[in-house]
């Protein structure tokens, strides 16, 4: 029999009333399969989707099961026997959350995968990655990404208006169009400004005020049990990591390099490269390689904050040349492969280059490159190659 604490656990999230506004991934998303993954950044939305999803079905509250992995009551169980007596019971859908907080949870999906006709759909840290995986779950998984709302997201859920996603071709050849209607019914870059500060999370739905303290909680929470939980990390060299979190936050991404940070943290740089990586993984930061021809001088790679509101809680006097590329970044590198570039600031698929600035920004840098671009900053509608940064935001 199912721990009865974990049972009305499970009834009362299934039950539970949900957000109507459904994330673009669960638009994608093709449930048909019976091993489903969502890895993400902590408050990003994996649990809300999940359940939009279990309460989209026509099974009973009884063939369901949702479990919380770093619930306490899940201290002393066993996965598999869950899953076991679950199925025997008639169960259908399985949802584990949080599964980086189960003992090999990798082995254990994979037997529930090869032992029980269920569904089961998990959800964990963006540091799970399929390589870290055995090699048998991850052919029989399916992972999907969530990342932070999109600027895109954050508007419509504040205004109701349903706004379709575009590609980035389509951004750049009818940009002034999509702006010009746009700012018919909305105010860009107030809603630009507001999403930098406090939209990037869902949670911020729940109360603007504790939205600061919530985000910082999250943030030391991925550094503090995530990462160690998931690759045992040395307690005492976390608040290394939150360092180089600040050092991002305060320096223009240019005047970033190894020897800096590593004396900053006072770390070799092999073991920085560790920690630099570990939190790309857990989506705190972007480590952004130069493009081609770049790696054969051996330059550093550009490291920017995951996304702009990381910036408000981490330090009092963001950079915003930092901030803009990380607002940038956050937008195109869910589906856009993204290099840093020596004639500008970002090279996208290895065939357009980014220049990112405020207003006053010229294209003197890339001024003889016919695939380069301006992304500009206060700016409600562009001309030529001239783009509003906010624009990026409609990608995803």
């Amino acid at each position: 029999m199912i721990n009865s604490i974990l049972r009305q656990t499970s009834n009362f999230i299934l039950a539970r009333k949900l957000p109507n506004y459904q994330r673009f991934l669960l638009k994608k998303m093709d449930f048909s399969d019976r091993l489903i993954g969502i890895r993400g950044a902590r408050g990003s939305g994996k649990t809300t989707i999940m359940l939009q999803y279990a309460q989209s079905t026509a099974w009973p509250a009884s063939k369901m099961l949702y479990l919380s992995c770093d619930h306490p009551a899940m201290v002393d169980e066993d996965l598999f026997e869950i899953a076991q007596t679950f199925y025997q019971e008639g169960g259908k859908l399985l949802i584990l959350d949080e599964i980086q907080k189960a003992k090999n949870f990798s082995l254990t999906l994979k037997a529930i995968y090869d032992t029980f006709d269920l569904q089961v759909i998990f959800s964990g840290s963006s540091a799970i990655q399929i390589s870290q995986m055995s090699a048998d779950l991850s052919r029989r998984a399916v992972l999907f990404h969530l990342p932070v709302l999109s600027l895109r997201e954050f508007i419509e859920i504040e205004t109701g208006l349903k706004i379709a996603p575009v590609s980035l071709d389509q951004l750049l050849n009818q940009h002034q169009d999509l702006a010009f209607n746009l700012s018919k019914q909305l105010r860009p870059i107030e809603y630009f400004r507001r999403y930098c500060q406090t939209g990037a999370y869902p949670f911020y739905q729940e109360s603007i005020s504790n939205y600061p303290l919530k985000l910082l909680e999250t943030i030391n929470h991925t550094i503090d049990a995530d990462l160690p939980a998931i690759f045992n990390l040395d307690p005492t060299k976390l608040d290394k990591l939150k360092k180089i979190l600040y050092m991002l936050c305060t320096t223009p991404p240019v005047e970033l390099n190894k020897a800096k940070l590593s004396g900053a943290v006072h770390t070799s740089w092999p073991t920085l490269a560790k920690y630099i990586a570990l939190m790309q993984s857990a989506d705190l930061l972007h480590s952004i390689r130069g493009g081609a021809g770049m790696r054969a001088v051996n330059r550093p790679d550009k490291l920017l904050l995951n996304n702009p509101n990381l910036f408000s809680v981490l330090c009092a006097n963001p950079n915003i040349g930092s901030l803009r590329e990380s607002f940038f970044v956050s937008q195109l590198s869910l589906e856009h492969q993204v290099h840093y570039h020596d004639q500008g600031d970002f090279l996208i698929d290895d065939q357009r280059v980014f220049e990112i600035g405020g207003a006053s920004k010229t294209k003197q840098q890339i001024k003889h490159n016919k695939q380069a671009w301006l992304a500009v900053d206060d700016m409600e509608v562009g001309h030529g190659n001239t783009v509003p940064l906010w624009l990026f935001g409609l990608l995803y």
